[in-house]
């Protein structure tokens, strides 16, 4: 089988090998047939998507609505990375599976409004599927409403029409998206579960997604109510797109 790739941007080591192992999990994939790229350490390296499965964006600290000048010479750099690949990527309709930051890199290349009016706290929300999401055979076998875990300061306000909208929550609108018929992104994480969305808590405390004193209250948040569903997409991706 032709590799698939993790394109990650995590600084830091625990939560990056952590984001690594549940990707290799729930994708059911062994190392060797989802190679890591840790954009945050390097420049990206040329991807030749003809020797390639598909491609997955990992979580990460950048903002696409950042200003600029606030935007460090790393952050510029894997920004004008993704624009050159998926560049590629939506012109061919090659797999691409973005959570999180893929969103913001999806949107950005697409021309999504992303802001700051509906950010999600650290927590789990009910995400339901549009028609089309419903429809769609990447989301097969999902109910109708899944929970799923979030924490994001941005977010897409408004799709440009060339995309078709998967999944929405009440606190934000654009959950999941599909450009052409290939090229997906998720706001919510497939990848998490409770002990990974835990040790992110622990590293990111001082990020600025909650206030100091509302750590215990954040855990609490994340083990209320059990997430299951959205992993599935990760093995149906694998299934969809797995070249020999």
């Amino acid at each position: 089988m032709k590799p698939f790739v993790l394109l990650a941007t995590r600084a830091e080591d625990l939560p990056a090998d952590e984001e690594y192992a549940l990707f290799l999990r729930y994708t059911g994939l062994e190392p060797d047939e989802l190679i890591r790229i840790r954009l945050e350490s390097g420049p990206m390296p040329h991807l030749d998507l003809n020797e390639l499965s598909g491609i997955f964006v990992g979580g990460g600290p950048f903002n696409a609505s950042d200003p600029d000048e606030k935007k460090s010479a790393v952050q510029h750099r894997v920004e004008s990375e993704f624009a050159a690949l998926l560049d590629e990527v939506v012109a061919r309709d090659f797999p691409f599976l973005g959570a999180c930051y893929g969103i913001g890199t999806l949107g950005a290349h697409q021309g999504a409004a992303i802001d700051r009016m509906y950010p999600e706290p650290i927590s789990v929300v009910p995400v339901t599927l549009t028609d089309e999401g419903a429809a769609d055979p990447l989301l097969a076998g999902l109910p109708r409403r899944f929970e799923a875990f979030v924490g994001h300061k941005e977010a897409i306000s408004a799709l440009p029409p060339a995309a078709t909208l998967l999944a929405s929550s009440p606190t934000c609108p654009v959950q999941m998206f599909r450009v052409l018929h290939n090229v997906y992104a998720t706001q919510f994480h497939p990848e998490l579960d409770v002990d990974g969305i835990t040790t992110r808590i622990h590293a990111y405390a001082d990020h600025g997604y909650f206030a100091p004193h509302e750590l215990e209250v954040t855990l609490a948040a994340v083990h209320r109510t059990p997430v299951s569903h959205p992993s599935r997409m990760l093995r149906t991706f694998v299934e969809r797109y797995a070249r020999p």
